[in-house]
C-alpha cells in the first residue's frame, strides 16, 4: 500500500488538525488555576476526556459547544468550584480559537495539491467555520456532528461521509482516513475496513491524553508523528526532495 494509492484524505480535525489538548488547558485555566493542590497535565486531560466521552454516550445530538458546557460545569464539582453558566458557555464557544499545530497549515497547502480533502469532526459547523479561517484551507466536503446527529467513535459518522463522498464519485478505497484519535477515529474506521493513516501527535507524551485508552488499537496502515512527516513520505513516493 502507497499514499498515491489514494485520492481523497478525510481529517479528524481537533487533536490531528488543531493542537486541542493546548487549546483545552488554556481555555481551561480560569477553572484549573483554582484548583488546590494544582492537576498535572495529564489529571486535566484525562478527566476532561472522561467527562466529555460521557456526556457524548447520554446526549449524543446535544450542541457540542454545550456538550462542552457541561463538561465544563462537571469538571467544576469534581474540583469544588463554583461557576455559572455563562463560564460554561464561553469554554464550550473557545473551540473556534485553538490554533493549529505548527506544521499543519503549510502540510495541508501541499496536501491539497495531491488530494481531495475532507473533514469529518465532532464538532459544530459555526465552530469549524471558524477553524477553517486559521487552517487557511479550502476543504472538498465538511461532516460535523451537527450534520449528523452523532458524536464518533459511532460507525454511523463514518457511514454517513462514506454514503455521501460515493454520491460525489469518491469510493471507500480512495479515501485514507487520517486522524490521531484511537478511540475516536481508527478503532469505527477499522471496523468498517477504511484505510487508515495515524498522525501520533502524542508519540513523545505518555498517556492517551484526553480520549479513551485502547488497550488492543487497530493496527493503522501508515504511522507518522506529524502531519510534516506525511508530507515527507509522499514528496519521497513520488521522487521529490523537500525544497526545505
Amino acid at each position: 500500500m502507497k499514499l498515491g494509492d489514494f485520492t481523497t484524505l478525510s481529517f479528524d480535525c481537533y487533536g490531528t488538525l488543531i493542537d486541542w489538548e493546548t487549546g483545552m488547558l488554556d481555555a481551561l485555566m480560569p477553572l484549573t488555576y483554582q484548583v488546590s493542590p494544582a492537576p498535572d497535565r495529564n489529571d486535566i486531560l484525562a478527566a476532561h476526556g472522561q467527562v466529555e466521552t460521557a456526556q457524548q454516550q447520554a446526549n449524543p445530538t446535544l450542541s457540542y459547544v454545550e456538550t462542552l458546557a457541561v463538561v465544563y460545569r462537571r469538571l467544576a464539582e469534581r474540583w469544588r468550584i463554583a461557576v455559572s453558566w455563562d463560564e460554561c458557555l464561553e469554554y464550550g464557544r473557545s473551540v473556534g480559537r485553538w490554533e493549529p499545530f505548527p506544521d499543519t497549515v503549510d502540510a495541508l497547502a501541499y496536501l491539497a495539491e495531491h488530494y481531495q480533502l475532507v473533514i469529518l469532526s465532532n464538532v459544530d459547523n459555526h465552530l469549524f467555520a471558524e477553524t477553517e479561517k486559521r487552517l487557511k484551507a479550502s476543504f472538498d466536503a465538511v461532516f460535523t456532528a451537527q450534520d449528523i446527529g452523532s458524536y464518533k467513535p459511532a460507525e454511523r459518522n463514518f457511514r454517513y461521509m462514506l454514503e455521501r463522498l460515493e454520491a460525489m464519485g469518491t469510493g471507500q478505497d480512495q479515501i485514507l482516513h487520517t486522524a490521531q484519535s484511537l478511540y475516536h477515529d481508527h478503532e469505527p474506521a477499522a471496523k468498517l475496513g477504511l484505510s487508515r493513516c495515524w498522525i501520533h501527535r502524542r508519540f513523545d507524551k505518555t498517556g492517551p491524553g484526553a480520549t479513551p485508552d485502547l488497550a488492543d488499537a487497530p493496527q493503522p496502515d501508515f504511522t507518522f508523528n506529524s502531519l510534516a512527516e506525511l508530507v515527507e513520505a509522499h514528496r519521497a513516493e513520488m521522487g521529490q526532495s523537500n525544497p526545505d
